[in-house]
């Protein structure tokens, strides 16, 4: 039987690694709060252990969701980290939307220890982990990736590899750059529908069937109608990553503005207490502007 270890156990890791293990691999889990590890091992039949270190010896792929680069490095090296504990030829899997910088340095430690590296972010948010829908976008070596896919579509609708490593991650950069504009974009709508005295779900059902439709105004636009903002990524995560895009955009040459201005956008959000609440509450701040 194949074997897996999966590190970080969030609203992602939790159910990303219960598919594991309902697809029939012989799962251990580690997480920061052991008492979590337990609960997992508990519900799904498979077993905890008390570092990455651990639970990475004698795996076939190691998979990882954790918070980000600092997070990565920590369950990643040291004496417990997982790479101390992989065998030659193992794959590592990194979920985890982190900086190129810390993909590339990771990449080149694993392949010197022979072991494979395959950055593979993330999109879909927490409904998408929870039923095995996620989109995967990753980057790493061909043969590496070609083992890991089948693993991978245990909670995939889509699975693939867009380059070498730091592909993947490159990749999500895109789809955050996306997301931001587009948030806005529909909270500006939703604003305007209600200043304009029109109900704002009868403007959604028509202009969602055109050109102007999108996941996020299929998926948020209600709750955002009704000021529910506790359902999906947070806007704290979210601002860890335009400021990575920002970054990898400022030493690729690449200009962004919506995305500089998203992202000054969000910390007013955080401003107003926000820092957990949906990326859909960029509403929020249109509201208190009045």
């Amino acid at each position: 039987m194949t074997k897996c270890a999966f590190l970080g156990l969030g609203v992602m890791g939790y159910p990303m690694a219960g598919h594991l293990a309902k697809a029939g691999y012989e799962v251990t889990v580690y997480n920061r709060t052991t008492e979590k590890a337990r609960q997992w091992a508990d519900e799904h039949g498979g077993s905890f252990a008390p570092t990455p270190r651990e639970a990475a010896v004698g795996a076939d792929f190691v998979f990882c969701c954790v918070g980000n680069d600092d997070d990565l490095r920590s369950v990643c090296l040291g004496d417990d980290g997982a790479f101390a504990g992989m065998s030659e030829g193992a794959v590592f899997v990194d979920h985890t939307t982190v900086s190129a910088k810390v993909t590339a340095e990771l990449y080149k430690i694993a392949d010197s220890a022979q072991i494979s590296f395959v950055d593979a972010p993330v999109s879909g948010g927490q409904a998408g982990a929870e039923n095995g829908q996620l989109s995967v976008m990753c980057g790493g070596d061909e043969g590496a990736y070609t083992r890991a896919e089948p693993v991978i579509n245990s909670f995939a609708k889509l699975c693939r590899r867009l380059g070498d490593s730091g592909a993947g991650q490159m990749t999500k950069m895109c789809n955050q750059i996306a997301i931001a504009g587009l948030v806005q974009g529909l909270s500006e709508a939703l604003h305007f529908a209600d200043k304009a005295g029109l109900d704002g779900r009868a403007v959604v059902e028509v202009i969602s069937q055109g050109a102007a439709g999108s996941w996020q105004m299929a998926n948020r636009y209600e709750t955002m109608i009704d000021d529910q903002f506790e359902h999906g990524f947070a806007v704290d995560w979210m601002r860890k990553d335009l400021g990575i895009c920002l970054q990898a955009g400022d030493e690729l040459g690449a200009s962004l503005p919506v995305t500089a201005l998203v992202d000054q956008f969000y910390k007013d959000v955080q401003k107003l207490g926000g820092g957990r609440w949906d990326t859909s509450s960029l509403i929020k701040r249109l509201k208190a502007m009045g």
